[in-house]
């Protein structure tokens, strides 16, 4: 079954907790609380790298931190983004 990231992703925003940014990923991954990375497919280097360095599933988006942005409702860039809860989505089904 494949999942359509923009679809779920926008589902997981309204039915559960999605935190924005790659400062408030990186804390949240610190805490333990995060099911899933989205990273932009222009993420920067050492942002993947600290990313990278939990054992966290991380999916990329296939698009710019500008179109993840725009997927998630927002008016401006979105490097990385945490899936606390995933709510009614299938966001934990995408493929990595």
């Amino acid at each position: 079954m494949t999942v359509d990231i923009e679809k779920a992703l926008r589902k997981a925003m309204k039915t559960g907790k999605v935190y924005l940014g790659s400062k408030r990923t990186v804390k949240a991954l610190k805490k333990g609380e995060v099911k899933l990375v989205v990273i932009a497919s222009n993420c920067p280097e050492e942002i993947k790298k600290k990313i990278e360095g939990y054992e966290i599933p991380v999916v990329e988006f296939k698009g710019t931190n500008m179109d993840l942005g725009a997927v998630c409702g927002k008016p401006f860039s979105v490097a990385a983004l945490a899936v606390i809860d995933e709510g009614e989505s299938e966001i934990l089904n995408v493929k990595i």
